[in-house]
């Protein structure tokens, strides 16, 4: 993503986390989403975050995360500290979501002005 995309006025940054997750795959995941997400909450900057399971609809995802951040220094700053994090606890986010067959569709979002 280009910097002139990453929230050039210095608002919140969305750090938006889709996922298909197979049913057998549901609490593990669920587990380390609330892990990661109880690190993302102690860190200065944090505003809000929000898990969402799909339970209607014909929508792809049927797991969401959305984390509100202060800027993109403030996600700048904390990237270092989840990843330090996830190796301190021996967790691979890239292996995990490959063995359990998940797919996800990560990245950060702006609000778009005047809306």
């Amino acid at each position: 993503m280009s910097k002139i995309n990453q929230s050039a006025d210095g608002g919140s940054v969305f750090r938006v986390d889709k996922f298909v997750v197979p049913a057998a795959a549901r609490e593990e995941i669920l587990a380390k989403v609330r892990a990661t997400h109880e690190v993302l909450r102690r860190q200065d900057g944090f505003v809000q975050d929000f898990l969402l399971e799909q339970f209607s609809g014909p929508g792809e995802f049927n797991l969401v995360t959305i984390v509100e951040w202060e800027s993109q220094a403030v996600v700048d700053r904390v990237v270092p500290i989840v990843t330090a994090e996830h190796a301190r606890a021996g967790f691979n986010p890239q292996e995990t979501i490959a063995r359990l067959g998940v797919r996800a569709d990560i990245a950060n979002y702006q609000r778009i002005p005047g809306v």
